[in-house]
C-alpha cells in the first residue's frame, strides 16, 4: 500500500495542513529548522504511534495547542483503501487510535498498518549506545511482523515492575513468587522471537554490510542475558530462565531487583577483520557504524517484505549527510536495486536528492509550511 493523502492538525510546528501524497513519494526540500523531519515524525507516527525521535506525546503537540490529530489514507493497486488516524490530548493525556474509523481493542492491533521504515542520521546510536538501543530496535521490529510478541512483551514489562516492586519493598517469598510463572512464561517468548529473527536475518545484515562496505564484514549476533542456546525450543527457553530466577534470588532480595531476564540481553555488532571480531561500538570507525545502522534499517525493509508481502514505505531524513561519498553511491545503488514502495524524503537543497531524482515531486517547507 501507499500512503495517498495526509491530514495534520497542530503536531509540532507543522499547523493544519492537507497533503496530497503522490504515489512515488515526494522529496521535502528546506532549510535546517523549518520542520522536516517533523514531516516524516508524523508520518511514522501512524506506523507505531510512537515518534521515532524519542519524544513523549505532550512534546508532540504545537505550544499553544492541546491536541495533535493525523490522519493517513492509504491505497494499493488493487484498490483497497485504509485510513489511520491518531490523536493526542495534553489534558488527561489521552491518546485515541482508529484504523477505518474504529477504535482497536488495544493499541497493539492498530501498529504495523503503513508498513513504513524511517532512515535517520540518528540512527548510528544503534550502534554506538548501549544494549538499550539495541533492544528497542528489535522489540519495534518484532512487535510489528511477529504475531503477539508486542503483548508478549507488554505483558512481561507489567509482571516485571510489579515483581521488582515486590522485591523492593521486601514483601514475603510466596508474593515475590506469584509473579514468577508469568515472568518466566513471557521471557520466554520474547527471547524466542529474539533468537530466532536475529538467526535468520543476520545473513542479510552481513551481505548489506559488505555491500555498503566493499566487501567489509561485519556479523549480528543475539547475546541472552540467560544462558540458552539461540535454537532451544520455547519450552526449553522456560526452563532455563526459572532455573536462572532459582540462582539469582538470594542476591535478588540484597539487592531488591530482578536479576536476570531478557530486560538486560544484548544485540553484538562486530566487526570481522581477518578472522577477528571486533565491537563496532568501541572499534568501528563513524563510517562503519553508519554504515551498520544501515544495513540494521535494510534488514528491516526485507522483513517487513517478507512478513507483510508488500513493499515498504521509506521515509529518509536527510540519511546521506554524514556519509563520505563512496559509501553514499554504494548505499543509493543498493536501495534503488531493492523492491521498495513509496519514498519520502527530506533534504537541504535539490541537490542532495539522489534518490529517484527524476521520479519525486519537489515540495518546499518553511516555517512548517509545505507548499506542494
Amino acid at each position: 500500500m501507499h500512503l495517498t493523502r495526509l491530514s495534520l492538525r497542530h503536531f509540532r510546528n507543522l499547523g493544519t495542513q492537507d497533503l496530497e501524497i503522490p504515489p512515488d513519494g515526494v522529496a521535502l526540500v528546506g532549510d535546517n529548522a523549518q520542520g522536516k523531519s517533523n514531516f516524516l515524525e508524523a508520518i511514522y507516527y501512524l506506523e507505531t504511534f510512537r515518534s521515532f525521535r524519542g519524544a513523549h506525546d505532550p512534546q508532540l503537540v504545537a505550544f499553544d495547542r492541546d491536541v495533535f490529530r493525523i490522519v493517513g489514507a492509504l491505497a494499493s493497486i488493487e484498490g483497497e483503501t485504509r485510513e489511520v488516524a491518531a490523536a493526542f490530548q495534553k489534558q488527561g493525556r489521552r491518546k485515541k487510535v482508529t484504523v477505518d474509523g474504529r477504535e482497536p481493542d488495544r493499541l497493539g492491533d492498530a501498529v504495523g498498518r503503513l508498513a513504513a521504515v524511517v532512515f535517520s542520521p540518528a540512527d548510528v546510536e544503534l550502534v554506538s549506545g548501549g544494549p538499550s538501543e539495541r533492544r528497542r530496535y528489535l522489540d519495534i521490529v518484532l512487535s510489528l511482523s511477529v504475531r503477539g510478541y508486542l503483548e508478549a512483551l507488554q505483558d512481561f514489562n507489567r509482571i516485571l515492575a510489579r515483581r521488582n516492586a515486590s522485591l523492593k519493598d521486601r514483601q514475603p517469598d510466596a508474593v515475590i513468587g506469584a509473579w514468577d510463572d508469568g515472568l518466566v512464561r513471557t521471557a520466554a517468548t520474547v527471547m524466542k522471537a529474539r533468537a530466532d529473527w536475529i538467526r535468520e536475518r543476520s545473513p542479510s545484515f552481513r551481505e548489506y554490510y559488505a555491500a555498503v562496505s566493499e566487501g567489509a564484514g561485519a556479523t549480528m549476533t543475539y547475546r541472552p542475558d540467560i544462558d540458552v542456546d539461540a535454537d532451544e525450543s520455547e519450552e526449553e527457553m522456560r526452563d532455563a530462565v526459572r532455573d536462572a530466577l532459582d540462582r539469582t534470588y538470594e542476591r535478588e532480595r540484597r539487592q531488591g531487583t530482578t536479576a536476570v531476564g531478557p530486560q538486560r540481553d544484548e544485540v553484538h555488532l562486530r566487526l570481522d577483520e581477518k578472522g577477528d571480531e571486533l565491537d563496532l561500538r568501541d572499534y568501528g570507525s563513524g563510517g562503519q557504524r553508519r554504515t551498520a545502522a544501515l544495513a540494521l534499517r535494510l534488514v528491516e525493509a526485507a522483513t517487513v517484505r517478507d512478513v507483510r508481502g508488500q513493499e515498504p514505505i521509506i521515509l529518509l531524513d536527510d540519511v546521506f549527510a554524514e556519509l563520505d561519498p563512496g559509501r553514499s553511491e554504494r548505499i543509493l545503488a543498493l536501495m534503488e536495486a531493492e523492491e521498495t514502495g513509496q519514498v519520502l524524503l527530506t533534504a537541504p537543497k535539490d541537490s542532495d536528492v539522489r534518490i529517484r531524482r527524476d521520479r519525486l515531486p519537489r515540495w518546499r517547507i518553511r516555517d512548517g509550511v509545505i507548499e506542494a
